[in-house]
This record gives structure tokens, sequence and C-alpha cells, in this order.
């Protein structure tokens, strides 16, 4: 049943993205698609659930990694700037930067899960890193946080999620993918993975995470995709 709404209602975003991309963007247009929009983004609230994990496969369901697509947005393929780090903020009681050791000190979470893309694809890796949640206890968050963020250093890239989602059990900073560290194609040296949310949400190449009290949309969702993009 899950699997029949979330269907439907990745074909009726499917069609607002087609309608912004079709038409002029009229007062009554952006009103109906941000109505539309805002309709989604409460059914999938509520339909999603924290304690509810993705099924995890077993090695030979693996997609060979040449064949598990790779996507970045800047023109040529992104590499670290020198010294870098991962800044946590926000909303928070103790802001700071983690160093790739620091997270790799921090409890290690394993999974091997499908990934969907809102292409239409879908591929299994598996991939190892640190709960999100893991983050917000040694951050602190103050109770008026209801949002996560994250930047990528990627031409800007962005998401923000709601805070249930970011800390699922089984949504993770990545520094791993089958069994090595990332490599720059997918990521490297750290992005956001979830089985939870659709391929564009899990923002690659992270430089930050800023736990906040309201959304700053996202790189595609500000272009029409849909905000929660639930699985």
């Amino acid at each position: 049943m899950d699997r029949v709404i979330t269907r439907r209602k990745l074909l009726l975003t499917a069609g607002a993205a087609t309608l912004l991309a079709g038409c002029e963007k009229s007062p009554a247009v952006r009103f109906f698609l941000g109505a539309m929009d805002e309709w989604n983004q409460k059914v999938q609230a509520a339909l999603f659930s924290p304690t509810r994990l993705a099924r995890e496969l077993p090695p030979s369901d693996t997609t060979p990694e040449d064949a598990f697509p790779s996507y970045f947005i800047s023109d040529e393929m992104p590499f670290p700037p020198d010294g870098w780090s991962l800044k946590v903020g926000g909303l928070v009681a103790k802001p700071r930067l983690f160093s790739l050791d620091d997270l790799k000190r921090a409890p290690r979470t394993d999974l091997r899960v499908r990934h969907h893309c809102v292409e239409g694809w879908s591929a299994v890796a598996a991939w190892h890193g640190v709960q999100v949640s893991e983050i917000a206890k040694m951050a602190g968050l103050d109770p008026r946080v209801r949002f996560v963020e994250f930047k990528s250093f990627d031409s800007n890239y962005w998401s923000s999620w709601d805070l249930e989602s970011a800390l699922h059990p089984q949504t993770i900073l990545a520094y791993g993918m089958n069994g090595h560290p990332l490599y720059p194609d997918h990521g490297a040296p750290l992005r956001l993975y979830s089985p939870v949310k659709l391929g564009y949400k899990s923002v690659k190449y992270l430089t930050e995470v800023n736990f906040l009290p309201d959304s700053t949309g996202g790189y595609w969702e500000n272009q029409g995709y849909e905000w929660f993009a639930g699985i």
C-alpha cells in the first residue's frame, strides 16, 4: 500500500515539474503548485515512520560500481578543498568542525540498501559512515530545530530535510562505499545517504550540516522538484 501511494505522489510531482517547465509561472500556477507541494509534504510526513527500516540486501544484490551512476552539478568532478572539514552549526549547543578522522572515530553504521533515483533507475550499494543522529547528539540540538540543511562544495548544491527523516537510524554521513573510501564520483570525502529519500536528497561532497527551525528548500526543490521526496 505504501509503495502504491509513493508512486502516485511521484507521478504528481513529475506532473508539477513538467508544468513548471512548460508554462509561464503565473500567480495562479505558482499558487497551485505551492498548494500541491504542501499537500504532498503533509501526506508523506503522515506516512513516514521513524522506526520503519528499509530492507537490508545480501551482497549478491550489489550493483557493480561501474554500473552505479554517478552525478554532480559542476562542469568538472568536484574535489575537496585543502583542509576540508565538515561544519556543524545552526541551533546547536556545540557547533564544531569535524575532520574525516573525527567522523571515523564515531560509532560506525553499515547498510546495504536499494538506491532510488527520481529518473526511474535503482541500484544497490553498501554504505558505511556515521548516523546523522549521532552528530545531532554530539552537537546538542535546540528544541526549536525542525529541519536539517545539508550543503555541498559542488556548485553550492544543498538540500533541507525534515528532522525526523534526518534522524532516521538509516540516515548516515557516508565516508565509504562497498568496503572502501568514497571515490570522487560518488561524493568524496563525505556524502549524505539514506534509503528513506529519493537520490537527489542525498547531498554529495558535504561541507556543512545545519540544524534549523525553518526549511531552506534545495537546489532541485527550488526548481520544482518535490521537497519531502520520501520513499
